[in-house]
């Protein structure tokens, strides 16, 4: 599934495709989204918030989109060959000079603008951790919600209306490099502990904003001589290495699915050991 990061890209190329342009040819897939109502209208600006994405349009109408796990938006120019299948597209929005597509999202709505702040999937969001600054107090109030004291810290950090942004890899990721045990349950972490996971947290999601491959180590070069880490991978400390050696103590990776979605988890047993029991 697409993470902060990925929608803060993919806002900022929506944005620069179509600029503030008129909209000269909108549609959804056959009984799907009415795009046809904002055509003759200007786009008035493309924001992420989290893991959605929001189009503005003059006529004081918003798509509104997740891309779920297989989501995705292109931008072509007019008339250039789409890399998918047409049957797969649900939106697509035409200016003059560009073309942007939205493929296989599982939620694609076109709403009022002064609705958005009753939707429910956009009213309940956690703060928004690439949000300038972001409001992570607020996030910290959310995570220690009494219905969420006994989530684990790893749970806990990916429920969007804790906190928006943060997902399967950033998870893993992070709270291997805080050496924290993704099964703690909530309330045994104080507030400098979720102030440091959320503040490293914002940290790999502004140092992954200019696209290209996720990196979450300190640099590739510095993981690959890292102790036993090989140059497999180099990318990433715990995510997708299950049986491999951590790049810090050799012990092998592990791996669990782990909440109600069936996203993977990945953790060192030895660096993320327990540090205190319940």
């Amino acid at each position: 599934m697409p993470e902060g990061d990925t929608l803060y890209r993919t806002a900022e190329l929506l944005r620069r495709a179509l600029g503030d342009a008129i909209v000269v040819s909108a549609h959804g897939r056959p009984g799907g989204v009415q795009l046809e109502r904002v055509v003759g209208s200007a786009v008035a600006g493309v924001e992420a918030t989290g893991k959605h994405l929001l189009i503005h349009f003059g006529a004081g109408l918003t798509l509104h989109t997740h891309l779920g796990m297989k989501g995705s938006w292109h931008r072509y120019r007019p008339r250039e060959r789409w890399r998918r299948d047409p049957a797969t597209a649900v939106a697509v929005i035409e200016t003059a000079g560009a073309v942007a597509v939205c493929f296989d999202a599982p939620t694609v709505e076109l709403l009022d603008r002064r609705a958005l702040r009753l939707h429910p999937g956009l009213a309940r969001l956690g703060p928004d951790l690439l949000a300038e600054p972001p409001d992570l107090v607020a996030a910290i109030s959310r995570l220690r919600a009494p219905g969420r004291h006994d989530l684990s810290l790893a749970e806990g950090i990916v429920d969007q209306t804790a906190v928006a942004g943060l997902g399967n890899v950033y998870r893993s990721e992070l709270l291997f490099i805080e050496r924290l045990d993704p099964f703690v349950p909530l309330r045994y972490l104080d507030d400098a502990d979720l102030e440091r996971i959320l503040r490293t947290g914002v940290r790999l999601l502004r140092a992954n904003l200019e696209g290209g491959h996720r990196v979450t180590t300190s640099s590739a070069g510095a993981a690959a001589s890292g102790p036993r880490g090989g140059r497999r991978d180099a990318r990433r400390w715990v995510y997708r290495r299950a049986g491999l050696p951590c790049r810090r103590c050799g012990t092998i990776i592990r791996s669990a699915s782990l909440g109600p979605l069936p996203r993977r988890l990945y953790w060192c047993p030895s660096c993320q050991a327990p540090r205190r029991e319940p």
